[in-house]
C-alpha cells in the first residue's frame, strides 16, 4: 500500500474562497491563495463587520474559536458553546443551537471548533460540535439537531472507552477531521488518575456509531505494549489527542499527535517508555491501523503533550521534492518527516540526560533532539537570563533561581523545584505553525515563559482524610497547596465564597469543566469536606471510602516563574515569531511579538509576550496573527521579511488563530477576540472581521 501511495501527488494546499475546515484544511498549514489584501493595500483595512457573542465573563473563560466559512456562511462557537451561522458578509446571525438549552450544565470553557460534512448531493450537510461528553450533530442549514444520529442527535464520547461506566471526564477541545463519511476525532482528559485512555476513533458521520478505534496505550499483542508494565493498559489514562489532527486525504493518512500519560509530570507506576503517548502517529485513515510513528519524549514527565497539528508540507530537500510532515512542539523544536515512510529528512539526535533522583521514577536515559532546524525558543535558563527590569525584580528573581534546580530540558524534577524552560505552554502552543508552499517557508509564535514545578510526597492513605489532605492529594497539583493557582489557565481559590457555594463546589468537583477534570472517585462526605476546606477554611474528618493512590509521589505545584510584580522572571523576548526555511532548516527571520502596554508607556517596548492562536499566511504576501495576551493587538507581517505592516487593536484579545475567505468578490479576514488569558481583563466573545473599503 505505501509503495502505491508514494505515487500520489499532494492535495492542493490552502484555501480559496471557503475556510472550510479548523485551521482552512485537513492539512493544517494556514494558508490562504486568496491575493485580494496584499503588501500594497493591507495598511487600508478597515472593519467591515462584528458579532458580539454577549457572553463577557470576568471569570477567565477562553475564547479560541476558528470559525468556517462555507458558501458564504460562517459557522462559530460563542465562549459557552452556543453554535451559531451568520452570513458571512455581513455578520447577520441566520440560526443558533445552544447545547445547554434546558439543562444546568456549563459549556466547556476551552473549545476551537466546529466540524463540517456534506454529501455529495449537498442536500445532507451537518455540524459536529463536542459540548462537555456529547458530540452533537447539528443541521448546516437550520441549526436543529440531527435526530438520526446517535442517541436523538448526541453521540455519548464516554461510550466505548474503558471505564466508560465510571463517570471519568471526556470531552473535545478541538474540533476532528472529515475523511469520506468519518469524523476522526481525538479527545481532552484527565491528565492524573483514574483517566480514559487517549484512543483514537472514527465516528460514522450519519449514525454516529465507531467505525475504528486505535489504542494509545496498547492493550496485550499490539504494538508498543511492551514500553509499558504487564498490566498498565487497564489503568493507566491519557496518551491523548486534545489538539486536533492533521489528514492527507488522497493518501488516506491521518497523523495523530499525542500527549503525555496520566499522571503528567509523575510516572512511578508507568515504567517504560509509554508508546504511544508523546508521539505523532500515522493512521490508516480506513482502517486506523498504524502505518508508523515517532516518539519525541519518552516517558514524559514534564508534560511535553504534542499540542498542534502537524503541518503536512512539501519541500525540497537533495535536490527532491518530498512531501513532508512538520511537527512543532512546546520544547521549541520542528522536527520533520517524509509523510509516507516516517524517515526524518533532518538528523535527529538521541542525547543523554541525568536520571531522576524521586524513588520509583524511571526516566529514560536519552531523549531526541533534531540537529536542525534550530530550536526556535530559547532552551535553558540561566543567572544571565534573569530580569534586569527593576533592580528590585532582578534581586527577587535571583534569589528564587538560587532555590531550586535549572539545567535546561529534561531535567528530571525534584522536590525542591525544577525550572521548565520553555514552560508548560511552549514553546509552540496550541494555535499550531503556517505554511508558505510557494516558498517552504514555516512561521511559528512561540512563548518564551519559565515555570517551576515541584513533585511532592503523597500522604500516605488512612482510614479517615481531613478537607485539607483531600484536597493535597487531588487539588493542590494544579491550585498550589496556599489555594493561589496559577492564573489564568488555573483559578485561584482563595476568596471562593464570594462566587460560589458548597453546593456549586461539589458540582464542579463531581463532573469537572473546561480544564478541570471530574473526580468521580471520591465519595460525597469527601466532596464536601474538600468543598468546606476551599470555601471556610474547615479541616472536617471524614470515614476514607474511596480508593486510595499507590503512588507515592504526586506533582506539588506547577506555576509561571515571574518577579514579585508578576511580569516574566527572565530577559526579554518574552514571545517570539519565527520563519523557518525547511528546505534549508535555517531561519529566514526571528521578531518579537507583542508587548505590554503599560511597559511600552515607560519606554520597555518590543518585547514580546505570552500569546496564544495561530497565524495565517497568504499569496498577497502577508502573515496575520493576533494572539498576543495583552496588547489585544491584531497584525499584518510581510511574510518574506518579518516587517510589520498593519496592526489594529481588538475589543479583547484575539487568542484564536484567525479564517479569511470570500464573499461575492470580496475577501475577509475575520478573528474570534474573547481574551480570558490575562489575569488583569475580563474575557468576552466578539468576531471582528476586515476588509478592504
Amino acid at each position: 500500500m505505501l509503495a502505491i501511495a508514494a505515487g500520489i501527488p499532494a492535495q492542493q494546499p490552502g484555501t480559496t474562497k471557503d475556510w472550510g475546515a479548523y485551521q482552512g484544511g485537513p492539512d493544517s498549514i494556514h494558508y490562504s491563495r486568496l491575493t485580494q489584501i496584499d503588501r500594497t493595500n493591507v495598511q487600508t483595512l478597515k472593519v467591515a463587520w462584528t458579532f458580539d457573542t454577549g457572553e463577557v465573563s470576568k471569570s477567565k473563560r477562553e475564547f479560541e474559536s476558528n470559525p468556517l466559512i462555507i458558501h458564504g456562511v460562517l459557522y462559530g462557537l460563542s465562549p459557552s458553546v452556543k453554535v451559531f451561522a451568520l452570513d458571512a458578509a455581513t455578520g447577520k446571525q441566520l440560526w443558533t443551537f445552544d447545547p445547554a438549552a434546558g439543562t444546568k450544565e456549563i459549556g466547556s470553557t476551552r473549545n476551537r471548533g466546529v466540524t463540517y460534512w456534506s454529501d455529495a448531493s449537498g442536500k445532507d450537510s451537518r455540524i459536529f460540535v463536542t459540548f462537555r461528553q456529547y458530540l452533537y450533530a447539528i443541521e448546516a442549514k437550520t441549526g436543529k439537531l440531527v435526530e438520526s444520529f446517535g442517541d436523538k442527535g448526541r453521540v455519548d464520547l464516554r461510550i466505548g472507552l474503558r471505564h466508560e461506566g465510571e463517570g471519568l471526564f471526556v470531552t473535545m477541545s478541538t474540533p476532528g477531521v472529515i475523511y469520506k463519511d468519518m469524523l476522526i476525532c481525538g479527545s481532552m482528559i484527565a491528565e492524573q488518575l483514574p483517566a480514559f485512555p487517549g484512543d483514537i476513533r472514527a465516528f460514522d458521520v450519519r449514525t454516529g456509531k465507531i467505525r475504528w478505534q486505535f489504542h494509545t496505550i496498547p492493550h496485550p499483542g499490539e504494538f508498543g505494549y511492551e514500553t509499558w508494565p504487564k498490566d498498565a493498559w487497564r489503568y493507566s489514562g491519557a496518551a491523548n489527542d486534545w489538539a486536533g489532527l492533521s489528514l492527507d486525504r488522497k493518501r488516506g493518512i491521518a497523523y495523530v499527535p499525542l500527549g503525555s500519560a496520566a499522571p503528567d509530570f509523575y510516572g512511578g507506576d508507568r515504567v517504560g517508555n509509554n508508546l504511544f503517548a508523546n508521539s505523532l502517529v500515522a493512521l490508516d485513515a480506513n482502517t486506523g491501523k498504524r502505518i508508523w510513528h515517532y516518539q519525541f519524549v519518552h516517558h514524559d514527565i514534564w508534560d511535553r503533550d504534542l499540542n498542534a497539528p502537524p503541518a503536512l508540507v512539501t519541500i525540497k530537500r537533495n535536490g527532491k521534492v518530498i512531501d513532508a510532515v512538520a511537527q512543532t512542539t512546546k520544547t521549541g523544536h520542528v522536527f520533520v518527516f517524509d509523510r509516507v515512510t516516517g524517515k526524518p529528512l533532518f538528523p535527529i539526535e538521541e542525547k543523554p540526560y541525568p536520571s531522576s533522583t524521586i524513588p520509583g521514577e524511571i526516566t529514560s536515559p536519552t531523549q531526541p533532539l533534531p540537529i536542525a532546524p534550530p530550536a526556535f525558543a530559547r532552551q535553558t535558563m540561566t543567572e544571565r537570563d534573569i530580569t534586569n527590569r527593576t533592580p528590585e525584580a532582578h534581586a527577587a528573581v535571583l534569589r528564587q533561581f538560587q532555590s531550586v534546580v535549572s539545567n535546561g530540558q529534561f531535567t528530571p524534577q525534584t522536590l525542591q523545584g525544577t525550572v521548565l524552560f520553555p514552560g508548560s505552554d511552549g514553546g509552540q502552543e496550541w494555535g499550531g505553525p503556517s505554511f508558505d508552499p510557494e516558498t517552504g517557508l514555516l512561521y511559528t509564535n512561540a512563548n518564551e515563559m519559565a515555570w517551576i514545578v515541584k513533585i511532592a510526597k503523597r500522604p500516605p492513605p488512612s482510614a479517615s482524610n481531613s478537607g485539607k489532605s483531600l484536597y493535597t492529594a487531588n487539588c493542590s497539583g494544579c491550585h498550589n497547596a496556599n489555594l493561589s493557582g496559577n492564573p489564568p489557565d488555573v483559578p485561584a481559590l482563595t476568596r471562593l465564597d464570594q462566587r460560589l457555594t458548597n453546593r456549586e463546589v461539589v458540582t464542579l468537583i463531581r463532573g469537572g469543566n473546561g480544564r478541570m477534570p471530574a473526580f468521580p472517585q471520591l465519595n460525597a462526605l469527601e466532596m464536601n469536606a474538600i468543598a468546606e476546606y476551599v470555601l471556610k477554611g474547615n479541616d472536617n474528618i471524614v470515614s476514607a471510602t474511596s480508593s486510595a493512590s499507590q503512588q507515592r509521589y504526586m506533582l506539588g505545584s506547577s506555576t509561571r516563574f515571574l518577579d514579585p510584580d508578576g511580569y516574566p522572571a527572565i530577559t526579554p523576548p518574552w514571545g517570539t515569531l519565527t520563519a523557518i526555511d525547511l528546505n534549508k532548516g535555517t531561519f529566514a527571520w526571528q521578531i518579537p511579538l507583542g508587548e505590554y502596554p503599560e511597559l511600552a508607556a515607560k519606554g520597555l517596548k518590543n518585547t514580546g509576550s505570552e500569546n496564544y492562536g495561530g497565524g495565517v499566511v497568504t499569496a498577497g504576501g502577508l502573515l496575520f496573527i493576533g494572539a498576543t495576551n495583552y496588547d489585544k493587538k491584531f497584525r499584518a507581517f510581510d511574510k518574506a521579511t518579518g516587517k510589520l505592516l498593519w496592526e489594529t487593536t481588538l475589543p479583547f484579545a484575539g487568542n484564536a488563530t484567525p479564517a479569511i475567505y470570500e464573499v461575492n468578490g470580496k475577501e475577509y479576514v475575520v478573528i474570534a477576540a474573547g481574551g480570558g488569558k490575562s489575569v488583569h481583563d475580563i474575557s468576552g466573545g466578539e468576531y471582528v472581521a476586515f476588509a478592504l473599503p
